[in-house]
């Protein structure tokens, strides 16, 4: 970051002796090339120095790790739930038998998509073929279940987004909510009742403006775990939200949040905190966010790491040095938040990185593969692997 404070481009300007020794002569190549687009030339250049930091610190570190067992079987030594979303649906998840005993192997939790486009398509038709899939397959593997995302404001049906409005959106969301949840009380560890209520906007967080907000109003969120906790008393009910790692007024935020819930009353048992980690950003503090996880523990709130994984978009291409790079984030990441007593629970956002979101929605432009998980589509594992389970190894005992 120093070195780009010191280099001005312009595209009338060329790059000084001085500066060509320091940056190298592949950099200045590449600065040539994209000198037309000063915001392409910059964007390079931080993502490069970047990651020769980070190259640098991952290759200090080892990564080994003591004895065989998997990561189910360390989080347990700890009293931690360790598990993962398979991201497979259930069509490829029950054919890819590699994967699934890997699944099996690795995993005391697997997590269902409750989608609701793909759990009620039509208003008068639900559909849980894939859901009681996952559900048996728990049940069948003695594996703890949990349910996301029961509220949120994507993945809705058109014929939803089309019939909602003032009068009919209150009965809507209980109904769709009341059908599901009977469906499966009393066989769920966990629910994420509502996901992402608030948004991080313009430095600003607040309530989400989406359908439930003008159609319902500010309390569906608590009419949402109400309903629920009446349904399946003994779930874990949880208010799951993202961007918390980086931004300290979004953390203020779903504090007020949780405040505000729990002086109505709101049956709320834990705060999911979703951690889709940014490679290419060095603004996480630990202390900083150690004294957020605290502030949420106080309100006697569990707290549970629940879609983690690792954005590898502008690392390098060479999967060596991209592996060392994404485990030491993970065992950065872990090492801070493990040590908050109160985290119970940490959930890989997928186990394979044969199957994953990433591949879609947030692909490398080298189109490389994405690397973001525990095991690679082989099945075996990385790094990142070695970095959780050392993280498990070192975490204090619950």
């Amino acid at each position: 970051m120093k070195l780009l404070k010191t280099i001005k481009f312009s595209r009338n300007r060329l790059i000084s002796r001085r500066q060509a020794l320091r940056i190298g002569i592949g950099a200045i190549i590449t600065t040539a090339i994209l000198l037309t687009n000063n915001f392409k030339v910059l964007s390079y250049l931080f993502h490069t120095l970047e990651n020769r930091n980070k190259i640098k610190n991952s290759k200090q570190r080892t990564f080994q790790v003591v004895g065989k067992n998997s990561l189910k079987q360390r989080a347990r030594a700890k009293g931690l739930i360790y598990g993962a979303f398979p991201q497979a649906d259930r069509q490829n998840f029950d054919k890819n038998l590699k994967f699934k005993s890997s699944f099996i192997r690795e995993c005391d939790m697997v997590v269902a998509g409750f989608y609701w486009n793909k759990t009620q398509p039509t208003a008068s038709n639900f559909d849980f073929r894939g859901t009681d899939y996952f559900a048996k397959f728990a049940s069948t593997n003695k594996m703890l279940l949990r349910g996301h995302p029961l509220v949120w404001h994507l993945s809705l049906p058109q014929w939803l987004e089309e019939k909602l409005d003032h009068q009919n959106a209150k009965n809507i969301l209980t109904n769709h909510l009341q059908t599901i949840v009977k469906r499966y009380a009393g066989k769920m560890h966990s629910w994420d009742v509502v996901n992402e209520g608030l948004e991080l906007k313009n430095g600003r967080s607040e309530l989400r403006k989406d359908v439930w907000l003008k159609f319902v109003g500010s309390d569906y969120i608590e009419l949402a775990f109400r309903t629920v906790a009446r349904l399946d008393p003994t779930a874990l009910l949880v208010y799951n939200e993202t961007d918390l790692e980086y931004s300290e007024v979004h953390q203020t935020a779903v504090l007020k949040l949780l405040e505000q819930l729990q002086s109505k009353g709101t049956p709320i048992h834990a705060l999911g905190i979703q951690s889709h980690l940014i490679s290419y950003r060095d603004d996480f503090n630990p202390r900083k966010f150690a004294k957020f996880l605290k502030n949420v523990a106080d309100l006697g709130l569990k707290i549970m790491i629940t879609e983690l994984d690792v954005v590898d978009k502008h690392l390098p291409r060479d999967t060596n040095q991209r592996d060392r790079i994404v485990a030491g984030i993970y065992e950065d990441y872990l090492n801070a938040v493990l040590a908050e007593k109160s985290v119970t629970t940490v959930i890989n956002w997928g186990l394979s990185d044969r199957y994953s979101w990433l591949s879609e929605f947030v692909p490398r432009e080298d189109l490389a593969p994405v690397r973001p998980l525990p095991l690679d589509r082989e099945m075996k594992p990385k790094l990142a692997w070695n970095a959780i389970a050392r993280s498990f190894d070192r975490a204090p005992k619950r």
